[in-house]
């Protein structure tokens, strides 16, 4: 493949990535459509339920795109979901070549489109930058394979490591501009978790209110339901769902299930995972993300260390790997860890 094809799947990659937060629980999917080394046409899935990227990008086409080579971040679909199949859209339109990142994994597609397409003479070049693919839907990919959300774990620590003074007094570790990017971050989420001691001594929100985007579902560990219900995640401004041996009923925006007291964790994400909740963001205390860390569940996370220093108080999580990249948010630096054992 040349320097060319390179470039057209790295502009998909980049279109993929603006539907981000939105598509969920489908995958983030871009579409180039060449024709004469020239793009005469592109698109992205823009939200869940609408036109996916091969539409988009046939729609927005500028001239014809009988003859064209088309480069597409993950295997055109070939069933009838909530939209008609895009590998008979690209038949009709009667493309020359598609080249595909991916194949898509989803048992209804997962090889299907790519044989449709050869099947009518159209010539495919399947896995061109598939790892590059691959971190992109990584939670699509993982909710498919392991049976679970893709979890993130996020937590901010002061520079001798600790996450909180002993009494609970301090507020923020983090400056500004690091909380603003935590809100991005829940945007781009569908669900958020914290344990008992961080909904009851922090109080959190857990919305994305310091950013233009959706608010990921809260959901909160409470194993013998005693928190107070005139916290934040009881206001009913967005919805939240309460993992408790002794539920309650369910009103307007909370939603209380069942936890399985011996395996609190892994029961709390089958249960997410059959609600198709693809992406989870763990946002404390200590001892939950401990819990994630101890069994080896978790696939990213995310660390801010403040300049600050507490001296005493509440240790922060200790995680045994070494970050891929850190960099800097104001005076906060920001470690992002990867698991590449799980």
């Amino acid at each position: 493949m040349s320097d060319s094809d390179v470039l057209f799947m790295k502009r998909a990659f980049e279109l993929a990535l603006l539907g981000t937060g939105k598509v969920a629980p489908n995958p983030l999917v871009g579409c180039v459509i060449v024709k004469n080394g020239k793009i005469i046409g592109e698109g992205f899935h823009q939200a869940f339920g609408l036109a996916h990227a091969e539409v988009n990008a046939i729609s927005n086409a500028m001239n014809e795109v009988e003859g064209a080579t088309v480069y597409v971040t993950l295997e055109p679909c070939a069933h009838y979901g909530k939209t008609p199949p895009c590998a008979d859209l690209l038949i009709a339109e009667k493309v020359a070549k598609v080249v595909v990142a991916s194949q898509d994994p989803f048992e209804a597609v997962n090889g299907a489109g790519i044989k449709r397409l050869k099947a009518a003479g159209i010539q495919v070049e399947l896995g061109f930058m598939q790892k590059e693919e691959h971190h992109i839907n990584r939670r699509f990919l993982t909710s498919i394979s392991k049976g679970r959300p893709y979890i993130i774990l996020k937590w901010a620590q002061t520079k001798d490591h600790f996450v909180a003074k002993t009494d609970f007094s301090s507020k923020w570790i983090s400056n500004s501009l690091s909380r603003q990017l935590v809100h991005k971050w829940r945007s781009e989420e569908m669900g958020i978790l914290v344990g008992f001691n961080a909904a009851k001594h922090d109080n959190p929100k857990l919305t994305s209110r310091d950013w233009h985007g959706p608010n990921p579902t809260r959901i909160v560990i409470d194993p013998l339901n005693v928190l107070d219900e005139t916290l934040h995640l009881f206001d009913d401004a967005q919805k939240t769902l309460v993992f408790t041996q002794s539920p309650k009923k369910n009103r307007k925006n909370i939603v209380y299930h069942t936890l399985d007291s011996a395996n609190p964790i892994t029961n709390i994400l089958d249960q997410l995972h059959q609600l198709n909740m693809q992406s989870l963001l763990v946002e404390g205390g200590t001892n939950t993300i401990e819990k994630f860390l101890n069994l080896n569940l978790w696939d990213e996370a995310r660390v801010f260390t403040s300049p600050r220093k507490f001296y005493k108080g509440i240790q922060a999580p200790k995680i045994e790997a070494l970050p891929h990249h850190q960099t800097q948010v104001s005076n906060d630096t920001l470690a992002t860890y990867y698991n590449e054992h799980n």
